[in-house]
């Protein structure tokens, strides 16, 4: 599996907003014809609650000429992905990674937040030159 672009600068601004990497990347094994790999998995311990925080990230650069095109792409494998840990590690939270220049430009489109609320897509926005994130986004459940 080929890496992405900004794979080690995400990686990094995950190590430096306090997250330790535990898994690149993150494999799943659904069944004996299917196995899936998330970019990174990674815990952070929550001091005020001793518990810890897990989650999956799927990163994504949106280098292409279409971004509309990388939208469906990322779309599809973050439900893809979402399903098999309800199945095999329902404590994990999954996040969609996104430069955050993509993120002003197009993620903010009213199609494109009607399609991120519809579906729950929890985004982390990074800077790519920095090596930061910017922003985490995450959809609740009523329930939560």
């Amino acid at each position: 599996m080929a890496r992405d672009l900004f794979h080690n600068q995400v990686k990094t601004a995950l190590i430096k907003d306090g997250w330790t990497i535990t898994h690149d990347p993150y494999s799943i094994k659904i069944s004996e014809a299917i196995k899936i790999q998330i970019d990174l998995g990674a815990e952070n311990t929550i001091a005020a609650q001793r518990d810890q925080e897990k989650i999956a990230v799927e990163i994504k650069s949106f280098i292409t000429d279409s971004d509309i095109s990388e939208f469906h792409g990322a779309l599809g494998q973050y439900l893809n992905y979402l399903q098999a840990l309800e199945l095999k590690d329902p404590e994990r939270i999954l996040y969609l990674a996104v430069p955050a220049d993509t993120y002003t430009e197009f993620f903010r489109i009213p199609f494109i937040q009607i399609s991120l609320k519809r579906y729950k897509v929890n985004l982390i926005v990074y800077n790519p030159r920095k090596e930061d994130i910017e922003q985490w986004i995450r959809f609740r459940n009523i329930d939560n």
